[in-house]
């Protein structure tokens, strides 16, 4: 039997006249939420949406996108969740890797899928949901809400076992690579976030990133399996985020680094006494830099902690920065449960302090890549993820996250960390962003290239900024060439993406 939807259904009976879940003007108590995911349910089975059967879910952050995810856990189907904004090729290539059989979207997508001619679609045969608009010949929300029947009660037929989410990733290729997420992991890195930060049923859990990333579907469950309340927002911005903890008294979330960084500027230029609702903060995604930290540190009356992990194995490290402040460089130490080493590129495990990929072995680990056993093979060390990022051990359990493994830039056969030189750079004032990447060359093999984003462009002077680096940075760490940018790429979760940066920079002049 499915503990998600257990837990949820228990509280459904326990608080009916709470408020389950918030998103724009819309609020549900639990009673409400309940009566309507029991409909979604027994229409899904209706339509002969069988336990097992996958579906793709295109959809905008919404109380739907919520509620689909109780009734997969509840018949047991698998969610396959796309940015709904995607082109056909990529859903195409998603909906192969993953076995989709089944569609709920809104109907300017499910017709573009339909009227292209460019891929077939065909193999998914099954059910198809148009959530906002009718669509001729398709079912339509209409159709869900205005089925009627008796009084409806849950299913019961998920189990803990069952895959719950695909969450889409990318091997070297270019091609997905679907993470698998059973029922029980879910459900464990939910209450893994529950005990790490003392998160209670009288807690409002903000989800303020998009909901087909996993962050977000585990913040709105933390609330949901244990009688909280969860406030979900639609699309971000700073100041509709500080606007939505202020108007919906949110006292705990996980938030990206990068709207902490916007939401730090808001804070340092706003005197008022913002986010007194607030009980605790959690950064994830990438680490703060440590400016921005402090900034958080001087204007947050609420903890304050930061956290490391990947899609694959959750967190796996928690720093309270609140009380660690002397180790603020650091991601953390790992939570319960939870044990991170170090090896090097032979797969030995490595001396504390030294730099080498970080592994870790957790009960909240993927069951795989989906349907690709050599790659989940070639994922794991013994019985530890290999995560791909390079860090260290101090002598006090701490982990210090280095950079990606494949990002490291070798030039004249020395390896050149990319977050050293993006370190020492962000300490000349005047510099928005930046990023270091390599570039291909004849002599050294490959060279330190750097994009950056100054605050004021005419202000800029590269010239004091090279006299900086020449100061702090050693010789094979100099940048060779460096672009001046308006911004940088970056994904949904506000991640750069220095995999474009040397495309980017081929049409610009190096300075």
């Amino acid at each position: 039997m499915s503990k998600i939807s257990r837990a949820f259904f228990s509280n459904s009976e326990k608080n009916p006249e709470k408020t389950a879940i918030c998103c724009g003007s819309v609020s549900l108590t639990y009673r409400q939420f309940s009566a309507v995911i029991k409909k979604y349910i027994h229409f899904f089975n209706l339509k002969n949406v069988k336990r097992g059967d996958a579906i793709g879910l295109l959809l905008p952050n919404s109380i739907d996108f919520v509620a689909f995810m109780i009734m997969a856990a509840d018949i047991g189907v698998t969610l396959v969740p796309l940015n709904n904004s995607l082109p056909l090729n990529a859903v195409h290539k998603a909906f192969k890797a993953s076995g989709v059989k089944h569609v709920i979207a809104n109907a300017d997508v499910i017709e573009s899928i339909i009227k292209d001619k460019d891929y077939d679609f065909t193999f998914v045969n099954g059910l198809w949901l148009s959530i906002d608009e009718e669509v001729i010949g398709i079912n339509s929300k209409k159709d869900l809400i205005n089925y009627t029947g008796e009084d409806f009660q849950p299913l019961f037929q998920g189990t803990d076992d069952d895959p719950f989410i695909l969450t889409m990733t990318s091997g070297s290729t270019g091609d997905p690579k679907p993470i698998t997420l059973k029922q029980i992991t879910k459900f464990n890195r939910a209450h893994s976030a529950i005990e790490m930060y003392n998160v209670t049923p009288e807690d409002r859990v903000l989800a303020a990133t998009p909901l087909y990333h996993s962050l977000a579907e585990r913040l709105v469950l933390i609330p949901l399996l244990i009688g909280g309340t969860s406030v979900l927002m639609e699309r971000y911005s700073p100041n509709e985020w500080l606007r939505t903890v202020e108007e919906k008294s949110v006292s705990f979330t996980i938030a990206v680094s990068s709207q902490l960084a916007q939401i730090s500027k808001q804070l340092m230029m706003n005197n008022n006494n913002l986010m007194k609702s607030m009980r605790c903060i959690v950064s994830s995604s990438a680490q703060l830099d440590s400016s921005i930290k402090s900034d958080l540190l001087s204007k947050l009356k609420c903890e304050f902690h930061e956290c490391y992990g990947t899609s694959e194995i959750a967190i796996a490290t928690t720093l309270n920065v609140t009380k660690e402040l002397s180790k603020l460089d650091s991601v953390g130490k790992p939570g319960p449960g939870i044990v991170v080493k170090i090896i090097n590129d032979k797969e030995e495990e490595i001396k504390t302090g030294e730099i080498g990929e970080i592994v870790c072995s957790t009960p909240m680990l993927f069951a795989g890549y989906y349907l690709q056993p050599e790659q989940t093979k070639k994922a794991m060390w013994k019985n530890y993820f290999k995560t791909g990022d390079l860090g260290k051990m101090d002598d006090e359990g701490y982990l210090y996250y280095i950079g990606r493994k494949k990002e490291i830039i070798i030039t004249g056969g020395i390896n050149v960390y990319p977050q050293d030189i993006d370190s020492a750079i962000k300490e000349f004032n005047g510099i928005k962003e930046c990023a270091t990447f390599s570039l291909p060359d004849d002599n050294l093999g490959e060279i330190v290239a750097v994009a950056l984003v100054p605050v004021n462009e005419n202000e800029f002077n590269l010239r004091s900024l090279k006299i900086h680096c020449a100061k702090v940075l050693a010789d094979f760490q100099q940048p060779r060439k460096y672009y001046i940018l308006t911004e940088l790429p970056k994904n949904d979760m506000g991640k750069i993406m220095k995999r474009m940066l040397p495309e980017i920079c081929s049409i610009k002049t190096a300075n």
